[in-house]
């Protein structure tokens, strides 16, 4: 087994790993980490095993084994409560204090665009202040 090992460096784009075209790769044992996650999957701290190409080259992904990936991890309650404390930061108003259901340009305009030009915002998109 010790003799099979190979250094690889994997952000050396010309490594010794074995390069799929579009479609080429075995979709019963190679998978992206997209495609891991769609599945419940994650890597698991394995490495690459191969690499898919696409358009020509210019894009590409690595290819994880799909018998290696280890299930999706599942967040405990304090970090879904933080990750919703940090998404009500980016999605308030602080002026209408209207909770949108998308992140606000709080960066270039400081408020919703409702408040900062008058653009009316579908009553849809976003949650009252009572509310919240």
């Amino acid at each position: 087994m010790a003799d099979q090992l190979v250094d690889v460096d994997l952000y050396a784009l010309d490594s010794s790993l074995p390069v799929y075209g579009w479609r080429q790769a075995s979709r019963a044992y190679l998978a992206t980490r997209r495609q891991l996650r769609a599945m419940g999957l994650r890597p698991g701290g394995q490495e690459p095993v191969a690499r898919l190409e696409c358009r020509g080259g210019t894009k590409w992904a690595w290819l994880y084994r799909i018998d290696l990936a280890l299930p999706k991890r599942t967040p405990t309650l304090a970090q879904e409560a933080a990750l919703d404390r940090a998404m009500a930061a980016r999605q308030t108003c602080p002026q209408c204090m209207r909770r949108y259901f998308h992140c606000l340009p709080l960066k270039r305009y400081g408020m919703c665009l409702e408040c900062y030009d008058g653009t009316p915002a579908p009553v849809n998109s976003y949650t009252s202040a009572a509310a919240a």
